[in-house]
């Protein structure tokens, strides 16, 4: 019985904390992986493509501003596995930042345990997608594809 009153506190704190601070951001239009993807050189003087170091680094610019920390640790794991875990559990790939993005977006369990992650629909998913970028660079890997 003890059990299952630490699990449902558990997972009230998580609900509370997670997804509560809503922030404003710019909603961009497109996907911002394949922003980076389709960079060709530019023939004028000003750069009209993202890199992924800029999309990278826009990401951690939202992670910092969000409520992400109140869950996640870089390198430790609060309620949820640090960003160097999921970094290191997950390949840089297209296909990986879509389905992290999402995951950021509509929320989920079971892949970290069984306390949930709370969704964040208001977050735009080329935002999530940057964030997600952020998360997967910490292991010093770079993009795939």
């Amino acid at each position: 019985m003890k059990r299952l009153f630490v699990l449902v506190l558990a997972a009230s704190f998580v609900f509370a904390s997670c997804g509560g601070k809503k922030e404003e951001t710019k909603k961009e239009e497109g996907d911002a992986y394949n922003d980076y993807e389709s960079a060709e050189p530019a023939e004028s003087a000003a750069p009209t493509e993202e890199t992924s170091t800029d999309l990278i680094a826009q990401g951690q610019a939202l992670v910092n501003a969000s409520d992400c920390k109140t869950c996640h640790g870089i390198d430790n794991k609060i309620v949820g596995p640090g960003y160097k875990e999921v970094a290191t559990k997950y390949e840089f790939t297209k296909a990986n930042v879509a389905m992290l993005a999402d995951k950021v977006l509509v929320g989920g369990a079971g892949t970290w345990g069984e306390i949930p992650m709370t969704a964040h629909p208001d977050i735009p998913k080329a935002d999530a997608e940057k964030m997600v970028m952020y998360v997967l660079s910490l292991d010093g890997e770079q993009p795939k594809d």
